[in-house]
Order: structure tokens, then sequence, then C-alpha cells
């Protein structure tokens, strides 16, 4: 969908979808394409301006759709290619733009890429995976990890070798240092451009390109030290040789280039890259020729402080001169950050407000996942209804991420919530149908309503969309800055701490008048300002308007 405005992403609103857990219409329990058909007038209410899909493609299902084994066609578990057209069009006739979840660092193990280039060292697509011979004793080429546990290689019977993998040994990793791997996975991608698709979210996009001379990582100083906490096997390296390699520049300028040559296409990459995330960032997104923006993990962990996002925030401004990033506090791979916040005694409700509110004042574009606008927690899940890998393997050390994942909830009173007729493929707690949909519409004070309220604040702010960013010295647990774009300048304060908070504004302020804006979104801002001080209760913010 032409809209003339080639950087509509820049400060977009996104909102994703895990298509399996948001509307099934078929009764076999799980999500489809025509469910979120069915339901892209909610999204639209919301006053969003982008829809991610998570993936769709037809996929074995090892890691939920994440290991495809054919990128150009629909699993039919979610419908049909006619299914995915009348989604865009749907889309396009609300005023959304639809972004699909591109998953090319690696490929499922039955793609049939895969099967032919296990079948010899010398077939045409011999090259197209990471294979290595095995060590003189038999071992694996390296010390690389999966990050789903173990080491990172799986011995082939029929090559006789071992070949790469990231994640699942299911899903072996593509090598991106055979140019042929690299026409084939932008053929795919423009597949889903020519059907019409607004862009793409780029799966583990740091991902793509390992060392050539599959050199070892180093242990992480804390692994040496003996006081690395982590769970799995991964976390006790520094990753320089298997991900973030430099050559992956050069394919991200060829990704570039085939999205430009459809009209107002847009990219996100999510940069899985704990160490230097925000250099990465960085790098994939400045100058003009690679992505347009990319994501990073550092807001969707557990600190929930003042210093921390400006910390984080700081750290990419000063980081990236001509990038774009997207922040966003929950997805389909972390604990709900309602769950992650909220401190014992506190309500929920109140920090998913307080979160909406701080997102949505952040610079850059934000993206949302399906149920936080209803201020959904974490589910609790027995050991018996776990569906993904990661919790089946490592729990109860780690639970996986099934918590986050269970279906919408759209009718309290109906079945499942309103989310399918028959058993969903996870459970849908009561505590989530106590908060459905139908339950929030046209109640003033719920979190869906402060979601509508704040994102069309947002709209109607140019600053917060565009603007500059400037972090003003607060003590305590209090974060202030200043959004600033032509003639509007705002003020943004949000106090994380448990007990109200007290803040005397600087003296560059004293003198120029303070609008709240409190009247755009009644009963969020609880902030007060009262002649050159700001009152503000526990977990709560204060906007105005500077002159």
């Amino acid at each position: 969908m032409a809209d003339g405005n080639s950087e509509w992403w820049r400060g977009c609103v996104i909102y994703q979808i895990y298509p399996r857990s948001f509307q099934d219409t078929t009764g076999d329990g799980s999500g489809d394409l025509k469910g979120i058909t069915a339901r892209l007038a909610h999204i639209a209410s919301l006053g969003v301006d982008a829809v991610w899909l998570s993936p769709f493609f037809k996929s074995p299902m090892a890691d939920m759709g994440y290991d495809v084994s054919d990128y150009r066609d629909v699993d039919p578990i979610f419908g049909t290619l006619e299914d995915f057209d009348a989604l865009v069009a749907e889309a396009h006739r609300l005023g959304l733009k639809l972004i699909i979840d591109q998953v090319i660092s690696h490929s499922s193990d039955k793609h049939e890429w895969f099967v032919e280039s296990r079948a010899s060292r010398d077939n045409p697509k011999a090259d197209w995976y990471v294979w290595a011979d095995a060590k003189p004793d038999g071992s694996a080429p390296n010390n690389w990890q999966s990050l789903f546990g173990g080491p990172a290689w799986e011995w082939d019977a029929t090559r006789r070798q071992y070949y790469m993998h990231n994640f699942l040994a299911a899903q072996p990793d593509l090598n991106f240092h055979t140019a042929q791997v690299q026409d084939a996975v932008l053929d795919t991608v423009r597949f889903w451009l020519e059907r019409g698709v607004d862009g793409f979210r780029l799966d583990t996009v740091n991902y793509y390109v390992h060392d050539r001379w599959l050199r070892d990582n180093p242990p992480l100083a804390a692994s040496v030290a003996g006081t690395n906490g982590a769970t799995t096997t991964y976390a006790f390296q520094e990753h320089l040789f298997d991900k973030t390699r430099p050559e992956n520049l050069d394919f991200l300028k060829r990704f570039r280039a085939l999205l430009d040559e459809y009209p107002d296409r847009a990219a996100v990459g999510e940069v899985g890259d704990e160490e230097r995330s925000l250099q990465t960032l960085a790098a994939y997104t400045s100058g003009g020729d690679k992505l347009q923006m990319c994501y990073t993990f550092d807001l969707l962990g557990p600190q929930f402080s003042a210093a921390h996002v400006r910390g984080c925030v700081e750290a990419f401004e000063n980081a990236v001169a001509d990038g774009w990033v997207c922040w966003a506090f929950s997805n389909h791979d972390v604990v709900r950050h309602v769950s992650r916040w909220t401190r014992p005694g506190e309500n929920p409700d109140t920090v998913a407000k307080f979160s909406i509110a701080l997102l949505s004042c952040l610079r850059g574009s934000i993206c949302l996942y399906q149920g936080e606008e209803l201020g959904l927690e974490e589910a609790e899940l027995a050991y018996e209804d776990l569906r993904d890998p990661l919790g089946i393997r490592f729990w109860p050390g780690v639970k996986g991420r099934d918590g986050c994942r269970t279906p919408m909830v759209w009718e309290a009173s109906a079945e499942n919530g309103g989310f399918s007729t028959s058993k969903p493929w996870l459970p849908v707690p009561q505590a989530h149908r106590d908060r459905a949909v139908d339950v929030q519409n046209g109640e003033g004070g719920s979190v869906l309503a402060v979601y509508r309220s704040i994102l069309a604040l947002r709209k109607r702010h140019p600053a917060l969309i565009g603007g500059s960013i400037r972090f003003l010295d607060v003590e305590g647990d209090v974060l202030a800055f200043v959004r600033e774009q032509g003639d509007e300048r705002l003020l943004c304060v949000f106090n994380f701490a448990g007990e109200p908070a007290s803040w005397t504004l600087p003296a560059e302020i004293w003198d120029v008048e303070i609008t709240a804006l409190a009247a755009d979104v009644a009963g969020v801002f609880g902030g007060v300002l009262e002649e050159i001080a700001l009152a503000l209760p526990p977990v709560g913010c204060f906007v105005g308007r500077i002159g």
C-alpha cells in the first residue's frame, strides 16, 4: 500500500500478532489467518500504524513456525495464500501496514534446500548450509553453543560431517558466504513484496553470517571467574565468531536495495546480541543503505528503573548518528512486562498504564505485543501443557516462552475466552478471561481504554513521534526528559518508585508555562504541577507542554 510516505516507519506504532494464539476460525484449537482478518478492526481501534505477523509459513513446527520448510507458502494450520491476500487487503482497507516475520538465518531441516545439501558433498547445494568436518577425535568442529543448549553442531551420517545450528538441530543455519544462498533468500523476499506486504521483521538479523574460519568463541570473564549464573551453556561465551560478523553489512545492503525497488517499504531487524546490541543496531541502521530500524532486548529484561531506561536510551542516542530504534517491552520470547515489573503489593493495571505512557513518550518507533493492551500477565502453566522446546528441555530452571504465548481473550463468558470452540493449543487462564476485550471495551479506566487514549495522544503531538530527546537530572527513581520538534516542547516525567516523589523543576523552565496534558488522558497522568515543583504519585507520570 503506497501512501507516498516513504518514512511511515519513523515513529510508527507496530502491533505484534502471534498467529497461533490470536483467533481460531476452524475449531482446531490454533489461530489462523482468517481469524486475524476478522479481528483487524480491534487492532485498528487501538490507533496503531502497522501489524507484524509472526511466522505463518509452511513448517514442521519444531519451533512453532520459526523452522520454515517453504518460504513461499502458508502452513495449512494457518490457511492458504488466498487467505493471506485477503488479510493484506483488509489491513490496507483499515489503513494498517502489514509486516511479516522473515526467518532467513536458518531453515527447517525438512526444507528442500537442506534435503539436497545433506545428500552429498558435491551436489549443487552442498555449500548452502554450514558444514564442517569433525575433529580427529570425532568431536564438533569448534566450541560454539546453541541457544537451545549444548553444541551448535549436529552430526550427519550421510555426509559424515557436522552442520551448524544456532537454535534447534531441526533448524540448520544457511551459509550466507555462498552467493546463491543470498540470491535465493532475496527471491523469497521479493515473492512477498509482490503480494503487497509493507515490510519485514528480520528474525535474528545478526546471526546470518558466521566466521569463515570457525574460530572458537572465548569464555566470558564471569565464566572464567566462576561467577556466571547462566542457565544455558550458550551464556558462558562471548559470541565473537558465531554471529554479528562484519560481512553481514554487505548482505543488509543487498536486502535494502531490493526493498527500495518497491515504494514505501521498510524493515526492522531483531538484534539478539547481549554484549554489544546498541553498537550493532547503530551499524545496521546507519547510512540509509541498510535497515530502517532495529530493536534490541535492552528493555525486554527484568530491570525496571529510571536509571536503566535512561542508560539504554542515551547509549543508543550516543551510538547512533542517523539510525533509528524500535522500542518494545514485551514480545513472544520474554515474560510479559506487567509480570516482570509489578512489585509485591502493586496493582498490575497501574504498571500497565505507566508502561504504555512511558513507551509512547520515548524517541523511536514502538512495538506492542498482543494482549498487553489488556494488561495480561504471564500465564503460569503446568509442565504437561508446555509446547515450547526450550521450556520442555530446561524445565524447571527455564520455564520457556509458552507463558506469554497463550491465546488472546475476546469474550469473558465465551468458551476459551472466544478464541476457539475447541481445546486451544495452550490453556486460557481464568485471570486472562476476566480481562477480555468485551469486558474492557467501553470501560473508561480500563487498560484497553488507556492504551487507546495514550496512542491517540502520541499521534496528536509530533514531538512524541519524531522529536529530539534530552534528559534532565533528577534524584531518586524518577526519569525526566524533554521531547522537542519545531515549536513544540513537551516535558515528560515518570516516577518508577513505589512511593510518591517530588521534583523541583530546573531553573531553565521555572519561568515557562507548562500546560499539563492530563485532560488528554483522564486518570492516567497523576502528576500535579504546583508552581515550580512536580508531585508524582507512586508509579505515576506527568506530561506537559512547555511554553
